[in-house]
């Protein structure tokens, strides 16, 4: 079982005793498990459910009609990716999904301009859905500020002032959410895996989950199932806050099993991110803290964790996408990103 943390004494005064308690509580849990159930959010489960029944309406169009919001089409890495179209660990991940982000228009980009804030931009949404966009941006919109409150609390964790990330979250964090789709496997030619053993690789990810468990988590090198719980979502750390605070906070390993023959899972991810531009230095730690601190970096030489966000943003994302690296980036190398 996870720890269950409440944030909603914090959320009402980030200077009480209560939330004293909530920023210990979190600093543990963030150095430890490195997951946890996050209660007292305030977010209306009405939103949440609007957004799971969105999300089912999604998966329920015909093929050609998710089809021709192919993520493909998206220097932003905006839209759909085909079932068994990603793998993780060199094994095929059976899943589908759209992935959206804040709603811009395509960037004016010069030719000194760093090549991920070719990242920015419009999303693409089914046209046979036309309260889909309104439904996400406005779940959207109410998880960005309990994205903010739990920066702001890591911040008071690691004994700096509680505006510590501000600067770096503010005014247009490059907010990302997957609405994803786990089917069940065939009797014969599936792997059971719905999505590979991985670390996430920025910030925070907030997960609402529907009823349908397949979440497993990494806990002291066993898989942990993490069931869901109504009204609460899951969250986890990823690997930019690991490296910016040298291992003391921890990017926990997690994978999805495909769920039973005759269902489907649908879960969605809120990526808690920074501007595309903030670079996310060593946190100068107390030390008490700092020698906890076993180091953050990735020990892969060719998957470094790179400081600025955008930078990591993308080579992440043009390892996963390599038909949208072929046709948006194919003048990027990972060593131009450094």
């Amino acid at each position: 079982m996870l720890p269950i943390l409440d944030i909603a004494e914090y959320l009402k005064n980030s200077n009480s005793d209560a939330a004293g308690d909530f920023i210990e509580q979190l600093r543990e849990t963030c150095h430890g498990p490195g997951f946890f159930y996050l209660a007292g959010h305030g977010i209306d489960q009405q939103s949440n459910n609007a957004a799971l029944n969105v999300a089912n309406q999604f998966f329920a169009l015909p093929d050609s009609e998710r089809e021709a919001l192919a993520i493909g089409q998206s220097a932003g890495f905006r839209g759909y990716t085909l079932l068994k179209n990603e793998r993780t660990n060199g094994r095929v991940d059976w899943r589908d999904q759209i992935d959206v982000g804040p709603e811009e228009p395509p960037p004016v980009i010069s030719p000194d301009d760093p090549p991920w804030q070719r990242l920015r931009g419009p999303n693409q949404w089914p046209a046979a859905l036309p309260d889909m966009a309104d439904i996400i941006s406005s779940w959207m919109a109410q998880v960005e500020p309990i994205g903010l409150a739990l920066m702001r609390a890591l911040a008071s964790a690691l004994g700096q002032p509680s505006n510590y990330f501000d600067l770096k979250m503010t005014p247009k964090p490059y907010t990302r959410v997957k609405i994803i789709r786990y089917p069940a496997q065939p009797d014969t030619g599936g792997s059971g895996q719905g999505l590979g053993l991985h670390n996430d690789t920025g910030l925070i990810t907030l997960i609402l989950q529907d009823s349908v468990p397949g979440l497993q988590v990494m806990s002291k090198g066993e898989l942990v199932d993490v069931e869901p719980m109504p009204g609460a979502f899951v969250v986890n750390l990823g690997e930019m806050m690991q490296t910016a605070t040298s291992g003391y906070l921890k990017a926990t390993k997690h994978q999805v099993v495909s769920p039973p023959a005759g269902t489907q899972r649908i879960s969605i991810a809120y990526f808690v991110n920074p501007r595309l531009d903030a670079r996310f230095e060593a946190v100068d730690l107390p030390p008490e803290l700092a020698g906890k601190a076993p180091g953050g970096q990735n020990a892969d030489p060719d998957n470094p964790v790179f400081k600025t966000f955008g930078a990591n943003q993308l080579k992440t994302r043009m390892r996963s996408h390599p038909d949208v690296t072929a046709a948006f980036y194919p003048d990027v190398r990972q060593e131009d990103l450094y």
